[in-house]
């Protein structure tokens, strides 16, 4: 089988588009969730040929309707069934040719000393669907990200062409997103993160997948024990930014926190305390704190103490 990652896509047989939704994947199958389906009435085009874009939920009832035995807590693609896989990183050097603002973000990066082949374009560019509002979904393999996220950061101070996002940007992130926080928690805790921003007002996003040597082992499905508040130290945030966001803790009872929402990634970094409700997972010997046990997790949350107080 081929090996798959988070941020690639695949497309089948019969010109479905499937976003990968993990790194690790049962025998024959791709854990993927569906974006794109040909449709006559759909709002983007390739070749010849009209897509409709599927949001997760709009998605889910698409699936059950039309391939309900691919249907789990994702979507299950059949090996047999897949036609090709898309990687972000083979279309980064067509990209940096072909759209200005994809040339600047890559020589910016460059200019820090992270290579191209670090680099990748995944979403609708990836996929040749996008259209002149589509976002930029810019990946960085492995521990590059965090260089990468500097060096974007200083581009902001230093640069007229790559800029913070503006307050009616974040205002309406807050509002799709729908975080347990308020709205100047979410905000104190996104403008640190540094993974977003605006090149010629076209939205961006930082994007972090792991390198081949970081995919070691599969995350165990737990037995639900119930919900939990806790507070604690963060040991470790190599993943913290990846998806699921994997914070390690120094708890009595929590071995690390696990949040399946891009609201919390990034959200405490190594060394802060950590606030977070969720579900408590026992998995083997440990037990983890799972947030985004739903789509828009209700009662489930993350925020860094150390970052609040320092606002204080």
């Amino acid at each position: 089988m081929n090996r798959v990652r988070i941020r690639d896509f695949i497309i089948t047989k019969n010109d479905w588009f499937f976003a990968v939704a993990d790194y690790f994947h049962p025998p024959g199958k791709f854990r993927s969730v569906l974006r794109y389906v040909p449709d006559r009435e759909g709002e983007r085009i390739l070749g010849s040929k009209r897509y409709k874009k599927y949001d997760f939920d709009d998605a889910f009832e698409f699936m059950r309707d039309n391939k309900p035995e691919w249907v789990e807590d994702v979507h299950l693609v059949p090996e047999e069934e897949v036609k090709k896989i898309l990687t972000p990183s083979e279309v980064i050097n067509q990209l940096t040719i072909s759209d200005h603002r994809i040339r600047y973000i890559v020589k910016t990066l460059k200019s820090a000393g992270i290579p191209t082949n670090s680099m990748g374009v995944t979403g609708s560019m990836l996929l040749g669907l996008n259209n002149p509002a589509s976002d930029i979904d810019f990946v960085v393999y492995g521990n590059h990200w965090f260089k990468a996220r500097e060096q974007i950061e200083k581009e902001k101070s230093e640069s007229s062409v790559i800029t913070d996002i503006d307050d009616e940007m974040w205002e309406f992130i807050y509002n799709k997103r729908k975080p347990e926080l308020s709205y100047e928690e979410f905000l104190a805790h996104e403008l640190r993160k540094g993974n977003r921003g605006l090149i010629e007002n076209t939205y961006f996003d930082l994007l972090f997948v792991r390198d081949w040597n970081q995919i070691v082992e599969p995350i165990s499905r737990g037995e639900d024990i119930g919900y939990m508040e806790i507070e604690a130290i963060v040991t470790n945030s190599d993943l913290a930014f990846d998806s699921p966001s994997i914070y390690k803790i120094e708890h009595s009872d929590i071995d690390h926190i696990l949040s399946y929402t891009h609201t919390y990634s990034g959200q405490v970094m190594e060394g802060e305390i950590v606030q977070a409700r969720g579900m408590v997972e026992s998995v083997g010997d440990i037990k983890r704190l799972v947030v985004g046990t739903s789509r828009e997790p209700k009662g489930e949350w993350i925020r860094s103490s150390t970052l609040m107080q320092k606002r204080n």
